[in-house]
């Protein structure tokens, strides 16, 4: 028996055509899962959505919703269940950052940050359950952070954000337990993606930083999250539940 195969199984990624959520989709769709890519910009679905069928030959569906919109979501999932009848696996990956110190932030940024990557991680979930439950089980990956662990003075609203996303993996992953549903965080660590190339052009000083505090000496790529992506997904996990991830070169252990 192969633990990690995901043929026969629907993915529904947020995000998932680019960054950490394109890695996370990428893998999934190695091991066979079709994809459901959930994003606002259909040109780069729909480039990503052809590089999958090309390079996995599985299905993938193309959504375009914003993860803000409790009825984007609805459909999202009507869709997911017309075209490819089932949920297995839900990736809460889109998410969004506002850089600034805490007496800068208004509270309509606050307000955008935490919709966008808290709220919509409780609304996503909800969505799929009852799909899932049906279904016999499932499994839920959350994107967290290592500001899920640490704070930052200049990433106020984003860091509150993601360390309530690892407190809502913990009580969703206990509530679904008696319906087969796993759910769990990956907090992943400096990898190379569009949110961080902004920190990078804001601090130049932080690539260097970074480097110096991971000790396998090196920025991670998206693709690094596809291995954990799959675990997470697959029967490989059925005993794994509530737990947070952390896959960043060892950043989080070593000492500044």
């Amino acid at each position: 028996m192969n633990l990690f195969d995901l043929s026969g199984k629907v993915a529904i990624v947020t995000g998932g055509n680019g960054g950490l959520g394109r890695g996370m989709a990428q893998g999934l769709a190695a091991a066979g899962a079709d994809i459901v890519i959930a994003a606002r910009n259909a040109s780069k679905t729909a480039e990503t959505a052809a590089a999958f069928r090309e390079q996995y030959g599985v299905k993938v569906l193309e959504v375009q919703a914003d993860v803000c919109q409790e009825s984007d979501i609805q459909a999202m999932v009507a869709d997911t269940l017309k075209v490819l009848g089932k949920v297995d696996i839900l990736v809460n990956n889109a998410g969004i950052n506002i850089r600034k110190q805490p007496d800068e932030l208004t509270a309509a940024e606050w307000q955008s940050v935490v919709e966008t990557n808290l709220s919509s991680t409780f609304l996503c979930s909800q969505a799929v359950y009852e799909s899932m439950k049906q279904g016999g089980g499932g499994k839920i990956i959350n994107n967290g952070s290592m500001f899920s662990i640490f704070g930052g003075s200049h990433v106020l609203a984003y860091a509150a954000s993601k360390g309530g996303v690892v407190q809502l993996t913990k009580s969703l992953a206990v509530a679904w337990a008696k319906d087969n549903i796993q759910v769990n965080v990956i907090l992943p660590g400096w990898l190379y993606t569009d949110l961080t190339r902004g920190a990078i052009e804001q601090l130049p000083e932080l690539h260097d930083r970074v480097l110096q505090r991971t000790p396998q000496g090196r920025w991670g790529e998206p693709e690094d999250l596809a291995g954990t992506a799959v675990f997470l997904a697959s029967k490989a996990s059925d005993f794994v539940t509530g737990i947070s991830l952390t896959v960043d070169g060892g950043y989080s252990i070593q000492a500044p």
